[in-house]
């Protein structure tokens, strides 16, 4: 029995390598490596009396975030962007089973449209549409009164109107890897599961969640990390009356013109997003065992 020897590459393609990576490490080093070593270095200095950064080695601005009132800014922020990652993870693990299960594959793409036709919109646009929904005179208030609600609660400017804007904008970036993942389970290993006696919410825990692990892992990256600094829809549909970290930062910069203070409040966020990652990346894979033959 003749076995396959494996292929080595040539010498040309292993040269040729390097030059490929060229234009990625490029565009990496001017928009990512670049803007953060800036970061870096003004986070180390201190703003004069015109509000000019003047640079230097001083870890003052960091604890002045960790000493001072922030914190909970930064505590808020975690627990908004947990809040929506969890809620976002819930509807998007529904909608995307719904689609890979029960939709015929040549409708498919028609739900797809329709999920990500919103994202082709202005983000503002969006945000302004919800407020006018949910303002006392909005759209809601006045269904609610033709339907004999003397009384509508107000949910415009409250906690509850800022979650509902974050997984409205955020919940397609869940579904889509969500769904390229329940895309591709063979379900007859459900079938499988069920003549071994399994239940349905056996099967879902020991085959249909092991098997989407990777997009649970990349649906809740595409979420906690841009809404860990969303400041947008707080500010908009919150009324501005909690201070996130988001906010912070563009205070910081626009507002204080303390570039110096700003920039180390995004270093701190760039590091706990970055830490967040790793951990995600390193022992959210799931354990698979290897069965040796005998």
């Amino acid at each position: 029995m003749q076995t396959e020897v494996p292929m080595e590459l040539s010498p040309a393609p292993r040269r040729l390598a390097p030059i490929i990576l060229v234009p990625a490490g490029l565009w990496l080093a001017v928009f990512m490596v670049i803007p953060i070593a800036i970061l870096l270095v003004f986070s180390l200095g201190h703003r004069d009396q015109l509000g000019r950064i003047v640079l230097g080695m001083s870890f003052a601005n960091y604890l002045r975030f960790f000493c001072g009132p922030y914190l909970s800014s930064l505590a808020r922020s975690l627990a908004l962007a947990g809040g929506t990652t969890a809620v976002c993870l819930v509807l998007g693990f529904l909608c995307a089973m719904w689609l890979a299960f029960n939709v015929p594959r040549r409708r498919r793409q028609i739900y797809m449209t329709l999920l990500v036709a919103p994202l082709w919109t202005s983000f503002l646009l969006r945000i302004y549409a919800w407020i006018s929904i949910l303002r006392p005179t909005g759209l809601l208030s006045t269904a609610l009164a033709h339907l004999g609600v003397c009384h509508p609660p107000v949910i415009l400017y409250t906690p509850w109107a800022v979650l509902l804007g974050m997984v409205y904008n955020y919940l397609p970036y869940m579904v889509l890897p969500l769904y390229a993942a329940l895309d591709k389970l063979d379900l007859r290993l459900l079938e499988a599961a069920a003549d071994l006696g399994a239940s349905p919410w056996q099967a879902f825990i020991k085959v249909t969640l092991p098997l989407s692990f990777r997009g649970i892992v990349a649906g809740v990256i595409m979420v906690f990390v841009p809404s860990l600094g969303d400041y947008v829809t707080p500010d908009l549909m919150g009324g501005a009356k909690t201070m996130f970290i988001g906010n912070l930062i563009q205070n910081q910069f626009l507002t204080v013109r303390d570039w110096a203070f700003g920039s180390a409040v995004s270093t701190i966020l760039i590091v706990i997003v970055a830490g967040a990652i790793w951990l995600y990346l390193k022992y959210g894979e799931p354990t698979t065992t290897e069965v040796k033959p005998a």
